[in-house]
Parts: structure tokens; sequence; C-alpha cells
């Protein structure tokens, strides 16, 4: 399940993020997107594009587009 697939007000824990696309994994990593941390989605933007989530105590707005990249399982 990646992401983007994920409903608003759930939890879930990366699995991986950005494989295939160094450029992104980069960012994702940067940004605290890596293997093994806890996401909350918090809501999707009213057009679904972008998703905002908690990391620890970071909010993040992500694109659609790169959560598809990240594999994630639910809690």
């Amino acid at each position: 399940m990646t992401l983007a697939e994920m409903k608003q007000a759930s939890q879930c824990r990366v699995l991986t993020a950005g494989v295939g696309a160094a450029e992104i994994q980069s960012r994702l990593y940067a940004l605290g997107l890596f293997p093994g941390v806890r996401v909350e989605v918090l809501r999707f933007a009213p057009a679904g594009d972008p998703i905002q989530v908690r990391v620890g105590a970071t909010l993040l707005s992500i694109r659609k587009q790169e959560a598809t990249l990240i594999e994630v399982e639910a809690f």
C-alpha cells in the first residue's frame, strides 16, 4: 500500500521511500520520511493533492505523485 492510498486520520509506518528515484528519495529522507518512521495522515486538500501528514512533531505537505512512491503498512 502507498501513502497516497491511505485514508484521512489513519496511521502507518514507512517501509520504503522513493526507491528507484534517487533525487526524490534524498528529498523524502531529508524531510524525515524514511523506513521505520511512523506517519499520521491528517487531511487531503479539496482536490486531493497535496496530502498533509505528521511525522513526529513535524507537519508536511506531500504531493500525491510523491506519496505514490512511499510504501507503507497501516496500523
